[in-house]
């Protein structure tokens, strides 16, 4: 069971200094809940998304996977024949703690499941038909963000799909200042203090790096995706289909 996100509660933080460690795996189911606007719909749409796209013989790739939510429920809800998930993440007490779920879930008519942790910039996507970055590639060095989704869509097969989430910024500064506004509210009205979004925030600074919604566009389309499709949003949250 997650514990309540009291984090930032008492901490003090200089710029840059989060990180996912045990602190934060205790309570990243509520912390992402209540800082990301349409959390819940996400993780349930991806795997509906899944369901769809995944193609019999293929791999679904999870890269990113923290906690397991959307591996999870693409295991119960893609039925797809010898299909297996590949969920992926460098942070051994997300690994472990998925691991442990799988473990306690009965696993009869579910898709199986290989829990890898690494960094998935070292992970190969090979015959895929389904990947997912959920809120995974703003942590990635900018750098470093366009050789890992041309790897993706190197290694989907014809028809495959990437779902990407991320938090974006705006072009705009008048929309960027009220997007901010409107995600702090939203904070807010999950039960988070000023001086804990304050916090995070400093926390969060140049650890988590967003990009405008047209610089991802730009960047899936040159690492070879046909088409890209925005089909959720939550103020500065998007969710975006790339089709191979």
């Amino acid at each position: 069971m997650s514990e309540r996100d009291r984090l930032f509660e008492t901490t003090i933080t200089e710029p840059g200094e989060f990180v996912f460690d045990e602190r934060v795996v205790r309570v990243f189911p509520d912390m992402i809940n209540r800082s990301v606007p349409g959390y819940a719909t996400v993780v349930s749409m991806t795997a509906m998304l899944a369901r769809r796209y995944a193609q019999p013989n293929t791999r679904i790739y999870d890269l990113g996977c923290s906690l397991g939510a959307v591996t999870l429920a693409m295991r119960a809800a893609v039925r797809a024949e010898a299909v297996e998930i590949i969920a992926v993440d460098s942070a051994p007490g997300m690994v472990e703690g998925l691991r442990a779920a799988l473990e306690a879930e009965p696993g009869d008519g579910l898709l199986p499941v290989t829990v890898r942790r690494e960094n998935i910039l070292e992970t190969p996507v090979e015959r895929a038909s389904v990947a997912v970055l959920n809120f995974t590639l703003q942590f990635i060095d900018p750098g470093n963000r366009a050789s890992l989704l041309a790897g993706i869509a190197a290694g989907l097969e014809p028809g495959g799909v990437l779902v990407l989430s991320e938090k974006i910024r705006f072009e705009d500064e008048e929309e960027q200042r009220l997007q901010n506004q409107w995600h702090h509210d939203f904070k807010r009205s999950q039960g988070y203090s000023d001086l804990e979004i304050a916090r995070k925030r400093d926390a969060l600074e140049n650890v988590l790096q967003p990009e405008t919604l047209a610089a991802h566009r730009e960047r899936l389309a040159a690492a070879g995706f046909a088409r890209v499709y925005r089909w959720q949003q939550g103020f500065n949250f998007v969710s975006l289909v790339a089709m191979r």
